[in-house]
């Protein structure tokens, strides 16, 4: 079965203020890093959607850890593949 991949308006949000975040504390380089290994794991999703655990937080989504400080959370309908939240998990946490 084909998936299709939809980003949410969160999820594009989110996205943006990682590139921010990595722009202002590394290189293009490591933006261009993180484009790249993202693409990567949006493929493996598209490929295997069920591949990632389903998120103990919210059953009804899927939890793929991109690196320690990046998590992206999607949902499957029919064909569909929702991304709905990427996360930085050390957002919160005081630097």
């Amino acid at each position: 079965m084909a998936y299709k991949l939809r980003w949410s308006a969160e999820s594009i949000r989110n996205l943006e203020e990682v590139i921010n975040d990595i722009q202002q504390k590394w290189s293009d380089k490591e933006v261009r890093g993180f484009k790249q290994k993202l693409g990567r794991q949006l493929n493996l999703i598209i490929r295997f959607p069920t591949l990632f655990p389903v998120s103990l937080s919210n059953p009804n989504l899927r939890k793929a850890v991109l690196s320690k400080q990046t998590t992206v959370f999607y949902q499957i309908t029919n064909n569909t593949i929702y991304l709905v939240h990427i996360h930085l998990n050390r957002k919160n946490q005081i630097e």
